[in-house]
């Protein structure tokens, strides 16, 4: 196979359109591939759903999620090379699966499934969270399907998670608290959805093979890419930074991670829904370092071309979300963001 064939056709669930919600990962997905000029970019969007137009240059196909012959969704991936699956927290718990299953049926070659965080290969946290472990299983479905995965382990977003509230990053912009899971120092990687989309846009414009970089080095394996490594005390800095505040201006309170993850799963139990990022942020500023994958695993921005970014213009942008007046729990979109690199004007 010739070194300049990349994958060209890809299909992504869950772009969505600006009236249903600006700015999720779907979307910044199909953008940067559409910027490098090389993909197509096919969005499967529910027949019976919004009408809204999808950013200039996406092709659609509607499919029906429900039907139990799969009929649409194998007709819509039938000559796609790649699938991109983004989904809702809020989706059903099978339809992954099902989607899956359909695209093996149709041919398709190579599956991203959903995760988009924490590294789920890691054998304590798997183990000890159902969400990691769900995600780890739909990687290892793919292959059994007889189909290849990438699962890309970027860290949890970065401006999404510091403006969503406390029970994220323990951080309260509006209202100026922080809460330092133990010392505060634990170090964990982090990207920011531009980072992402780039990482994914760098990685479809490789060789699917016979090059000495090319998507077979992360076929049935996990792709590690980072906007930051950093610590919530390295956060709070940065927030500083921002926002012209020292700690003084903050209420500042610090609380065991350990505890913490007991009582995000205690809220979980009530049916508390915060109580599943305080658990599964908790769990990933352990200090035993089991969410330092850039340590553990090293990450792959040099080799795909990532630029460095600016932590603060990347914490900017957390602020401004939060001044908008958006919530993870309210009606409106997200505000776009452009994540731009370092010293880049």
């Amino acid at each position: 196979m010739s070194p300049t064939n990349h994958l060209q056709r890809v299909a992504i669930v869950g772009i969505l359109t600006p009236a249903q919600a600006t700015g999720r990962m779907g979307g910044y997905f199909a953008e940067a591939l559409l910027k490098t000029g090389k993909h197509t970019v096919t969005a499967l969007q529910r027949a019976d759903g919004s009408k809204g137009a999808l950013p200039s240059g996406i092709l659609t196909a509607p499919v029906d999620y429900d039907d139990p012959n799969q009929e649409s969704l194998t007709a819509a991936l039938t000559g796609q090379q790649i699938l991109i699956i983004t989904l809702s927290v809020r989706a059903p718990p099978d339809l992954q699966s099902r989607i899956i299953h359909a695209a093996v049926k149709a041919g398709v070659k190579w599956i991203m499934p959903n995760g988009w965080g924490v590294d789920v290969f890691h054998a304590t946290l798997r183990a000890e969270e159902p969400y990691f472990e769900a995600i780890a299983r739909a990687c290892e479905e793919v292959e059994a399907l007889g189909a290849n995965y990438i699962a890309m382990v970027c860290g949890f977003w970065y401006e999404w998670s510091l403006a969503c509230g406390e029970p994220w990053f323990g951080f309260d912009i509006k209202g100026r608290k922080a809460t330092f899971f133990d010392a505060g120092e634990t170090k964990i990687g982090s990207s920011t959805w531009v980072q992402c989309a780039r990482a994914l846009a760098a990685l479809l414009s490789l060789p699917e093979e016979g090059a000495e970089v090319s998507l077979q080095r992360w076929k049935n394996r996990a792709l590690y890419v980072s906007s930051f490594r950093m610590s919530q005390r390295e956060m709070l800095d940065s927030l500083h930074r921002v926002m012209g505040t020292s700690d003084q201006d903050w209420t500042i309170t610090r609380q065991p991670s350990g505890e913490r993850r007991e009582e995000g799963r205690e809220e979980v139990r009530k049916g508390i829904e915060t109580g599943i990022p305080k658990t599964l942020y908790s769990r990933v500023f352990f200090p035993n370092g089991d969410g330092d994958y850039e340590d553990k695993q090293g990450v792959a921005n040099q080799v795909l071309g990532l630029p460095e970014e600016d932590m603060d213009e990347a914490t900017r942008r957390a602020v401004e979300i939060v001044e908008s007046g958006w919530t993870p729990f309210g009606s409106a979109p997200l505000p776009k963001m452009s994540g731009k690199p370092r010293n880049s004007s």
